[in-house]
């Protein structure tokens, strides 16, 4: 019901197009300043212009030029211009001008050059018409595309995320450690964000530096004293939205391949700041051993996932920069953020 109420809607603003574009050309035709009074035989004239444009812009054009049968549809319209010549010449003209001018053929070029100005504006604007509808329709077609893999890219950060903390939880649960209670509490916390707030495109930047920072509270149980993690967040204020679950992912993997590679002097630090011009910068660097299994670290899911993320959110409007080194690793990420009103 929907695609018919609009279809509706769309035909009745052509139609009203189609009717002033009418009007504004039969004004231009009819207008001579030499006998500038109406004059009743050119609304015929016109009329027979018209019908041809029509046969043209609502038969030919969707039947053979949009099927891209350009041969039958040049040859029609050949063949609609020269009915439209003939009937001028024997039918109107001998009504409106009996004599010479009905008894006489001004020539081929002379004839095209009253009709051809016409039909070919009528016919080009119902051209210029549907070529900014096909535009509109491959427009929509494309923002439905894109909200359609960011909803999956989206969908693939929580089970990815919750897989790699409930594995965190057996191990702990298993040994019956008093910090499994804390964990559980955290993990719930982070959960009803991802569940409940990060339905939209975008979310207030600072819910999502307070997400950041229970999340690294949630990791940081799991090193104990096994090392050191810091995070620093400067100028963060309300007024800024950012895709929710793009951060988190290059901290959730310093965290996991820093604590996979290392048994001990682990080494994380996270670092956040926004611009006066609203611009983030995001440093993420965490220690690990070469000589681990990490050697395939920038080829993650959550890797993959953000960086497709970040090309389809911010094409134009991030630089990722992902360095190893040794034993170090280091994600630095700038994105240029919207400033709208924070709920």
């Amino acid at each position: 019901m929907i695609k018919k109420i609009k279809a509706a809607a769309i035909s009745s603003r052509e139609a009203l197009f189609q009717v002033a574009l009418h009007l504004i050309v039969f004004i231009f035709y009819s207008f001579d300043k030499f006998h500038p009074h109406f004059e009743s035989f050119k609304v015929l004239f016109f009329l027979n212009y018209a019908v041809a444009a029509f046969i043209i812009n609502y038969f030919l054009l969707p039947h053979f030029y949009y099927r891209k049968k350009y041969l039958p549809f040049f040859g029609s319209v050949v063949l609609a211009i020269a009915v439209v010549i003939l009937i001028e010449e024997l039918v109107l003209e001998p009504v409106y001008f009996p004599g010479r001018r009905a008894d006489t053929f001004p020539g081929l070029l002379f004839t095209l050059a009253q009709v051809l100005p016409v039909i070919t504006i009528l016919v080009g604007f119902k051209f210029a018409w549907d070529a900014l509808g096909k535009q509109r329709e491959v427009d929509a077609l494309k923002i439905a595309v894109k909200e359609s893999e960011l909803q999956f890219l989206k969908s693939q950060i929580n089970p990815h995320f919750l897989f790699n903390n409930l594995n965190n939880l057996y191990a702990y649960t298993i040994e019956n450690s008093p910090k499994a209670p804390e964990i559980i509490l955290e993990l719930s916390s982070i959960l009803r964000y991802m569940l409940y707030e990060c339905r939209e495109q975008y979310v207030p930047l600072t819910k999502e530096v307070e997400q950041m920072e229970n999340f690294i509270k949630l990791n940081e149980l799991q090193i104990e004293e096994r090392g050191q993690v810091n995070f620093n967040a400067q100028n963060i204020r309300a007024g800024y939205q950012i895709a929710p679950l793009i951060l988190i992912v290059f901290i959730e993997n310093a965290f996991k391949h820093s604590m996979a590679s290392q048994a001990d002097d682990i080494f994380i630090e996270v670092g956040i700041q926004l611009s006066d011009a609203g611009t983030l910068e995001f440093a993420c660097t965490n220690s690990f051993l070469p000589q681990s299994n990490t050697e395939a670290l920038s080829q993650g899911i959550g890797l993959a996932n953000v960086r497709k993320r970040l090309q389809l959110l911010y094409p134009d409007a991030h630089r990722l920069d992902i360095r190893e080194g040794e034993n170090r690793y280091e994600v630095r990420l700038s994105i240029e953020l919207n400033k709208t009103a924070e709920l």
